[in-house]
């Protein structure tokens, strides 16, 4: 049908009235009309044109839009098909967003209202209420990254009660403000990290931020002898951490590592190339070299574990100051192991199967490594390899004696290793398995670095803790004998 004129009908008409179906160009001609009339009102099925474009399909009732049809703006590229009432949208409709969003829902008086679900033009999905056309109340959320939240919500942000499924398999529970975890919450973390407590503004309220030794600063042990060591998970203010469970820690040992001087022969750099890890700075103004741990099956003398010394791991020290300590030695000790052969296990524990100290889960911000031994040097262990190599080419020889003040000073890897040469005199020597065994059997007396740090994985909340260490110093086992022995005798005169 032509368009008429603008404040001219074209179509049907009964009693002087537009009755029946006509096309109507409204006088200011913005507002175009092609449809059902009854008694000169649209009334029926129709279509009504705006000059920009847009336009409204559908029912009209006594010249409004009413019930059901389809809203198209030119402005914006969205569609709407569903329920009106004048004119506006209101009751259940589809809407169709030009940037590829969609909503299917409640409508109230042109805003979305009441339960609907939302697919914005990212993909994520909105199932739930809405006030004011926004998510409000209980609803459920598939996010981007495939993260899933069902709980309560308040003008678009999650707030009240409300538990999230992370795609990495992490779950929060609990209360939230503001669109982030605030309050009371439980966080099973995909690492195994447990958080059940107080969280402000998205982080936990006493979350942990340090790794602590406890004990002294410098740990004493008898050669051959086992430690347990405790470990606490601490906040800021020095406090426990005991809302958090399940953080995985690992316990190492290490030896002071030389440097090789500029002098020293091509082999010495093979040598220490030999020694796949890199030496790491530690606060004791020395680098550190792994060294084998291993677990002491109580009541008894059998390994369970050592670390390997081909391997690749490594570790990192915090940058605390540590008070320095004493080694009290034995008397008469001569035998340098800077002098001497280097260590061997070809007649001590070949065919053993060692393995590392099992890693702890944190229980209650604390963790306890038990029966941890330093095992005996294993063959052509290459940091004490080189140590005498480099004093072999500085010319060293082993002295007769040395004095306490010296042994005092003594690192298991940088320093001369004691034997007692008044044992091994009283011996004679017996064989060459027997001087193997005796230096295999134990641990060598010296000074060593005991180190806890974290190897949660995926760190949590993004963050490792700095690791613990703490030093240990061995002692000969004869020491503590002699000590007895004094202490018998002094019983004795008394």
């Amino acid at each position: 049908m032509a368009a008429p004129r603008p404040g001219c009908y074209v179509g049907a008409v009964k009693a002087q009235r537009r009755e029946g179906y006509g096309l109507y160009v409204y006088p200011n001609s913005f507002f175009q009309y092609e449809g059902e009339w009854k008694q000169g009102r649209k009334h029926g099925h129709g279509k009504l044109l705006f000059k920009d474009g847009s336009y409204y399909e559908g029912e009209f009732v006594d010249g409004e839009i009413m019930g059901n049809g389809l809203r198209y703006w030119a402005s914006t590229g969205n569609t709407y098909s569903g329920q009106f009432v004048s004119g506006e949208l209101h009751g259940n409709g589809v809407m169709q967003y030009k940037d590829g969003g969609k909503y299917e829902g409640e409508f109230s008086y042109g805003m979305r209202a009441g339960h609907g679900l939302l697919v914005d033009k990212d993909g994520q999905i909105y199932q739930g209420t809405f006030h004011n056309n926004k998510k409000h109340g209980g609803g459920k959320m598939t996010f981007k990254n495939g993260d899933k939240y069902e709980g309560d919500w308040i003008l678009d942000q999650r707030q009240g009660h409300g538990v999230l499924h992370c795609a990495d398999g992490t779950v929060y529970e609990g209360q939230w403000r503001n669109d982030v975890f605030n309050g009371q919450g439980t966080k099973i973390h995909c690492s195994g990290v447990i958080y059940d407590g107080l969280w402000i503004n998205g982080y936990p309220a006493a979350q942990a931020k340090k790794i602590v030794i406890l004990g002294p600063e410098v740990i004493d042990v008898i050669q051959g002898s086992a430690i347990t060591l405790h470990v606490q998970l601490q906040n800021e203010e020095g406090e426990v951490s005991e809302y958090e469970n399940g953080r995985l820690l690992e316990i190492w040992a290490g030896v002071k590592n030389h440097q090789i001087p500029t002098s020293s022969s091509t082999s010495l750099f093979k040598l220490i190339e030999e020694v796949e890890r890199k030496p790491v700075k530690t606060p004791f103004g020395f680098e550190c070299i792994s060294y084998p741990l291993m677990d002491a099956v109580s009541g008894s003398w059998e390994l369970k574990a050592a670390v390997p010394v081909s391997g690749k791991s490594g570790f990192a020290l915090a940058d605390l100051p540590i008070p320095k300590g004493d080694i009290e030695p034995e008397s008469r000790l001569d035998t340098l192991l800077g002098a001497g052969d280097a260590p061997s296990n070809e007649d001590g524990f070949e065919g053993e199967s060692l393995r590392p100290p099992a890693n702890q889960r944190v229980e209650h911000g604390c963790v306890v490594f038990r029966n941890i031994m330093l095992a005996p040097p294993p063959a052509n262990y290459q940091p004490f390899m080189l140590l005498d190599e480099l004093n072999k080419k500085g010319g060293k020889k082993p002295s007769g004696r040395i004095s306490a003040e010296k042994a005092e000073k003594m690192t298991v890897s940088q320093e001369k290793i004691v034997d007692s040469r008044s044992e091994v005199t009283a011996k004679g020597y017996k064989s060459k398995q027997d001087q193997h065994s005796m230096k295999n059997s134990r641990v060598l007396p010296g000074q060593y670095v005991i180190m806890v740090h974290e190897v949660t994985m995926p760190p949590f909340l993004g963050q490792t803790l700095p690791p613990a260490f703490k030093l240990l110093r061995v002692l000969p086992e004869k020491t503590k004998v002699k000590n007895i022995k004094k202490e018998t005798v002094k019983a004795t005169s008394t």
